[in-house]
């Protein structure tokens, strides 16, 4: 089998990026469909930052801002809304009072927890598709590619990735 370059990496076989595209797809689409659960409760910059904070825990601002890849300003706005909203509160830390922390509350949870929900069902829905050699492949395949994008997409050490 042939291989081709990628100008930005390592050798990859034909056909190869398609398919990663194609699996972005899905996968955004199935992400942005389950904030329909939600009945436009949330954006999908504000559930984002919800995310964040589930995966997290109580956190400054600051660290939020970064791991959303955001300026602090944008996530201040978006904290601002989410607050005003009953999802998320703000509070300081005790070693530094002029660091701002953000925590979400049980509503916040309750949007998250739905939204994946839906999410689990739908992916099962679509993986029940398969042959169980398949989805076997599949979660191991995936589980690689999650590996090795790291924390960089979102993976907190406090959410582990099963292989």
């Amino acid at each position: 089998m042939s291989r081709t370059l990628d100008e930005n990496g390592p050798e990859l076989a034909p056909g190869t990026l398609e398919v990663l595209q194609a699996v972005t797809r899905v996968l955004a689409g199935v992400a942005l469909r389950s904030l329909d659960v939600l009945h436009s409760a949330v954006t999908l910059p504000q559930f984002r930052l919800l995310a964040v904070l589930a995966d997290l825990g109580p956190v400054p601002s600051g660290r939020a801002a970064r791991t959303l890849g955001l300026d602090p300003s944008t996530v201040t706005r978006l904290a601002d809304r989410m607050v005003a909203a009953g999802h998320v509160t703000r509070g300081a830390d005790p070693r530094h009072r002029g660091v701002v922390t953000l925590e979400l509350t049980a509503s916040g949870r309750g949007l998250v927890a739905a939204s994946d929900e839906w999410r689990r069902q739908e992916l099962a829905r679509i993986m029940a598709r398969l042959a169980p050699r398949q989805r076997a492949a599949v979660t191991d395949a995936l589980g690689l590619l999650v590996t090795a994008a790291g924390d960089d997409y979102g993976i907190s050490a406090n959410r582990p990735v099963p292989l």
